[in-house]
């Protein structure tokens, strides 16, 4: 049986969804319901639950955040997916984003850096029932080499450049959406492969994620 609590919740995410995101312009019917369906809330520390469904990003540990509603919406109604794809996220995080596209897709590799963050982004994968989606860790700019080709890439950190084993294991004619840029700001990427090899960059607007860290990245 619903509680109180868990009813005012499920208000607050109906209100996230048609303020945050409809209202600012995303049309994904997929994406909008995934976001209105996902307990958000079970993603952050349990006295962060009341501010789950605001307008930002909240602190998850280990000096990461999870990412604002919007920019979760944008980016996978980005990744324009339909449901049968093999899509890779790097940077698992909470594991709210990995939620979303284990939503949209067929089969989610995510990859976290930080081990403490992967073991609880899986149990709480795993505690909602989400079975499509692996997490493991390790460096994420090196990609998933034993998994690829990838027909989506989600990158939820922001680099340098865009990390060239990332470019290499995007399938033909898939999409990559990444943030691009300076550790202080970057610009929302979309990268295609769009046929023959060839790769064509597009700037989505300015962001600002928290650093993608090693090779193909920054130091630290």
């Amino acid at each position: 049986m619903e509680t109180g609590f868990e009813a005012r919740l499920a208000r607050e995410r109906e209100r996230m969804v048609e303020e945050q995101l409809v209202r600012r312009g995303i049309t994904d019917a997929r994406v909008l319901a995934a976001m209105r369906r996902l307990p958000r809330h079970r993603f952050v520390d349990e006295g962060l639950a009341h501010s789950a469904y605001g307008d930002h990003p909240l602190p998850i540990g280990e000096e990461q955040t999870i990412s604002q509603p919007y920019i979760v919406g944008l980016m996978s109604s980005l990744l324009r997916l339909s449901g049968q794809e093999k899509v890779l996220e790097v940077g698992t995080g909470s594991g709210y984003q990995t939620a979303v596209l284990g939503a949209l897709a067929r089969r989610v590799c995510s990859i976290e850096r930080l081990p403490r963050l992967a073991d609880r982004a899986r149990a709480t994968l795993e505690a909602l029932g989400i079975d499509n989606v692996w997490v493991r860790v390790g460096n994420g700019a090196l990609g998933w080499p034993d998994q690829a080709p990838f027909d989506r890439i989600l990158v939820a950190a922001g680099g340098p450049s865009v990390p060239p084993p990332l470019v290499a294991q995007l399938a033909e004619g898939g999409r990559m959406v990444l943030p691009v840029g300076s550790p202080e700001d970057q610009m929302l990427t979309v990268v295609e492969r769009v046929g023959g090899g060839e790769i064509r960059k597009q700037a989505y607007g300015e962001c600002k994620f928290v650093k993608l860290v090693g090779k193909y990245a920054w130091e630290s």
